[in-house]
């Protein structure tokens, strides 16, 4: 990829002498736009922006903002000069010659027949369509002259127009979300504190009132809940009676402008049942959880001490999270790298429909030696797009899959690194026989360092394994979406039970490489052997897995939902003007909503990141105190290494004190 790729392929378009658009130090280089010398031949946009449309294709430095005919400048040239300046910038380059007849020029592409008013988008030339009164207009004008001596309807290009307004809407909401991204990025920087802040402060005092806390969690998610349901009754109250608001999202269909679908009164009334049902569900939840989610309490409040002992655990994230942007950024690039690696490919472009060498590959530089500019008057060797018939172009595919997979392959090590990392500072809390005294000194740093020097054939075969079973998930996604046409009802459903079985085996699998990666940090044996050992662990103690440890990730959850959902309260409120303190400091924005999910998203990922340490923290130690138990007895010989607190907690009596 990085011998053959060139990513000036993906910046810069290509005319059809194979030369980039506004490439430095070459003679395009103020040229940055490419322009279509007959747009009508292009049947979809699609076309367009794949370089494939028959017709020459121009680099240059506007695009036309006018009407005019090749038939029309050429008869006044003489007399109005200014005119045929500036077609002539839209012919190819050195062409000065308006004595040439039109039929010839129009045979040889020397010039287009017709320019009509256009503006860039993806650095080519787009007719400036528009609507006035609900037709189709280009420049306000509903015809044009094809120059060829017909006057046509802009709606000729309705095929091309219907797809390219399209894009264009696209890029207008793009546009003003990058706008709101410009002027709303520093309270977003400042929602994104706000939410570190408040993650931290609720980890520390976890260490004191996990219990407190984790209850201001449940009913704070469900207060939260309940104000949306509020929220979304009063909008739907205050909607009635005012006139188009009882239309459906079925009548307006799709809109650019998000905000119409809030002045209707179906779109706040499914906002509130959504809100309902997740609400009855919680609720029902606690209920008939409410005695395990107790002992998950205890338990985090043991998970609570250990992290107050080793706080640098709460920062090791950042560097999970910087290896992962270095393996997002690797993949990116050689991927890019690896899609412009083909070679220009040229075809011959015949005006002639009958021309039995359209179409077919040529070369541009021996071309105009062959017969077919004999047999095809007119035709040219254009350029048609990058590709190749080398045994390295026909393998690309294979090799974007192979770059996928050696990113799937890396990510899940950077991560399988972080857990095993973790569990070890964890677990040497926990086998501490005197806790703090007997932690060792820097365990995070400690752990880290063993798990480089010791564990690094082990966590890449545990990674390798995921990686294998997620690029078959890729696979299966892909053929899923290349035969979502198909009328075979056997084959969409054996895909659907793939992908259903390699789902469950994906989830599997992360549960036993995470429990195997913890045997590693505790023993240092290899994944094998410390995957079955977990394996076999996890399932004689079936039960307490299903009670502690899956209602602890159930929690953790909701305070991740608490944090999002409270920044988020809080953002909404201030983005919307509805803060009097802040009333003037908010910004003016098109979509309000664009910073506020960004807040909300932002503010989840950055919640998850401390949380997630937490609840490696509460999997190690529940490991650890399986582990415990079956090793030892409380005896003498054999003491608890567990607390005097996790011995209540679990039911457990001690027998003897632990050894001094």
């Amino acid at each position: 990829a990085w011998v053959h790729g060139d990513p000036r392929k993906v910046i810069y378009p290509t005319d059809s002498y194979g030369q980039f658009c506004g490439q430095k130090d070459t003679l395009n280089e103020n040229k940055t736009i490419l322009f279509y010398f007959n747009i009508l031949k292009c049947a979809s946009p699609v076309v367009l922006i794949n370089l494939q449309c028959p017709t020459t294709q121009l680099c240059v430095s506007k695009c036309p903002d006018r009407f005019a005919t090749y038939i029309d400048v050429q008869a006044s040239y003489r007399y109005k000069p200014d005119q045929w300046n500036y077609f002539r910038q839209f012919c190819k380059p050195g062409f000065n010659n308006p004595r040439k007849s039109v039929a010839q020029v129009l045979r040889d592409e020397d010039c287009p027949s017709m320019i009509i008013p256009s503006r860039p988008f993806l650095k080519r030339c787009f007719p400036d369509f528009s609507t006035k009164n609900g037709v189709l207009t280009v420049a306000n004008q509903t015809t044009f002259k094809d120059g060829r001596g017909k006057t046509r309807n802009v709606t000729d290009l309705r095929e091309a127009a219907n797809g390219i307004n399209n894009v264009l809407d696209a890029r207008s909401v793009g546009m003003k979300i990058f706008e709101d991204y410009a002027i709303s990025w520093y309270w977003i920087l400042i929602g994104l504190f706000i939410a570190m802040v408040v993650s931290l402060l609720f980890l520390v005092l976890l260490r004191f009132t996990a219990g407190v806390l984790f209850w201001i969690f449940i009913f704070g998610v469900i207060g939260i809940i309940g104000y949306g349901i509020w929220h979304c009754y009063w909008e739907y109250d205050h909607l009635k009676g005012i006139p188009g608001s009882d239309l459906t999202v079925y009548d307006i269909g799709f809109q650019t402008d998000f905000r119409v679908y809030l002045q209707l009164r179906q779109t706040w009334l499914a906002f509130m049942i959504i809100l309902c049902v997740v609400e009855v569900i919680i609720i029902l939840m606690l209920i008939f959880l409410r005695n395990r989610i107790r002992i998950a309490i205890a338990l985090l409040k043991e998970g609570s001490r250990a992290i107050g002992y080793i706080m640098s655990t709460l920062f090791y994230p950042i560097v999970t999270f910087i290896l992962i942007a270095i393996c997002i950024s690797y993949w990116a690039v050689t991927a890019v790298f690896l899609a412009t690696s083909g070679e220009p490919v040229y075809k011959v472009m015949a005006n002639q429909t009958l021309c039995k060498y359209a179409n077919l590959t040529c070369d541009p530089e021996t071309f105009n030696t062959t017969n077919v500019t004999k047999l095809c008057p007119g035709s040219q060797c254009t350029f048609a797009f990058y590709g190749g018939e080398s045994l390295y172009h026909k393998y690309i595919f294979i090799f974007q899959l192979a770059n996928a997979f050696v990113f799937l392959w890396l990510v899940n090590f950077a991560i399988a690194l972080g857990q095993c990392t973790l569990a070890g500072a964890f677990a040497s809390y926990y086998w501490a026989s005197r806790k703090p005294a007997d932690i060792p000194l820097w365990p995070l740093f400690s752990s880290f360092g063993r798990a480089i020097r010791y564990h690094t054939g082990s966590l890449a075969f545990g990674a390798l394994i995921l990686a294998i079973v997620q690029l078959i998930r890729v696979i299966l996604e892909y053929l899923d979406h290349k035969l979502k046409g198909t009328q075979n009802s056997f084959t969409r459903f054996l895909l659907c039970c793939l992908k259903c079985c390699f789902w469950c085996l994906e989830k599997f699998l992360k549960f036993i490489n995470r429990n195997a990666y913890i045997m590693i940090a505790i023993y240092g044996k290899n994944f094998c052997t410390s995957a079955k050992e977990a394996f076999f662990l996890l399932m004689r103690n079936v039960v307490r897995v299903a009670v502690l440890d899956k209602v602890t990730d159930f929690l953790l959850f909701l305070g991740k939902i608490l944090v999002a959902g409270g920044v988020g309260v809080l953002a909404f409120f201030f983005f919307t003007q509805r803060i009097p303190v802040f009333a003037h400091e908010a910004p003016t924005l098109n979509y309000y909503w664009v910073p506020l999910l960004t807040v909300i998203i932002g503010s989840y990922l950055v919640a998850h990141g401390f949380f997630s340490v937490y609840a490696m923290c509460v999997d190690t130690l529940f490991l650890c105190f399986c582990e415990d138990l079956e090793r030892n007895d409380g005896s003498t010989a054999k003491p608890y290494f567990m607390s005097a607190s996790l011995h209540r907690i679990l039911g457990k009596k001690e027998l003897s004190p632990k050894k001094a």
